[in-house]
């Protein structure tokens, strides 16, 4: 997907919601665990349910490869029922050496190869610029660099200073911008870090932002938006237990989907006082 694309989803669903699939098969609703792949079912019934509100969907791999060979194949499958006009995001957050950032790359994005064509991958950026720059060079896919991360031990490094006052997270974002550009690269910026957007638009006025930490993590979405929504939106807020697990009964998709709406309905707000749809 490319940015246009991106933007023009955006625009056409009035949201820009990522729908994070950290499916977890100890967590799922009871009775999925009659089919043959309980992890594909509620995957495949929480997309069916949420498409229209959403742009993007982000896949957790660590739930996938956590199950083995299994959980694969349940990863394969979800790629595959993702709608083609929604972008797909490995939440992998990976990074190595050149030479494995490469296979890394091939995995996530070589469908031929791999079975799997995601759109773009979460990239660890602390080995330099060999370790980023190999995804970066498949053409239509995105690398989405962390830089400021909504955990509490996001705080142990990436706000600290150099000699010149600049926090690290600054450091990343100054560094990677001249690595690519705002065609294939995002960053993921922690919901609960409220006015430091405003300091990451210092350095990435145009770039979109993959945004973890509203709804269960109590990030405010018009904070995020205040501070970090730029023309394009520039935007994709992830929200993840609190859509997937709102119930764990049979209405699950259901109460997903009503999630969904009440968070792209605030989306909608904030769109429409930036101007950005009308």
């Amino acid at each position: 997907m490319t940015r246009n694309e991106l933007i023009h989803q955006i625009k056409t669903k009035r949201s820009f919601l990522c729908v994070g699939l950290d499916t977890d098969i100890d967590k799922i609703p009871q009775h999925l665990l009659d089919h043959e792949d309980p992890v594909f079912e509620f995957n495949r019934q929480i997309i069916a349910a949420t498409a229209d509100l959403c742009v993007a969907y982000k896949p957790n791999i660590a739930f996938y490869e956590s199950r083995g060979v299994a959980g694969w194949k349940s990863l394969q499958k979800t790629w595959a029922a993702l709608p083609k006009d929604c972008l797909s995001i490995a939440d992998a957050k990976r990074g190595d050496i050149g030479n494995t950032s490469k296979m890394y790359a091939k995995a996530f994005f070589e469908q031929q190869t791999s079975g799997l064509g995601f759109d773009a991958i979460t990239i660890a950026p602390y080995m330099g610029h060999d370790s980023v720059k190999p995804f970066l060079e498949f053409s239509g896919k995105w690398g989405i660099v962390l830089a400021l991360t909504s955990n509490a031990g996001g705080l142990d490094f990436q706000v600290g200073r150099d000699v010149n006052g600049q926090q690290l997270f600054e450091q990343v974002i100054r560094q990677t911008n001249t690595w690519g550009d705002v065609t294939n690269l995002m960053y993921v910026v922690g919901a609960t870090r409220g006015e430091a957007f405003a300091t990451i638009r210092k350095h990435a006025p145009n770039h979109f932002l993959l945004v973890p930490g509203v709804g269960a993590q109590g990030g405010s979405l018009s904070e995020v938006c205040k501070y970090g929504m730029n023309t394009d939106c520039g935007l994709l807020v992830n929200a993840t237990r609190s859509i997937i697990y709102a119930s764990n009964g049979t209405d699950f998709a259901e109460k997903a989907r009503e999630e969904a709406l009440a968070l792209q309905q605030q989306m909608e707000h904030e769109l429409l006082a930036k101007g950005i749809i009308s």
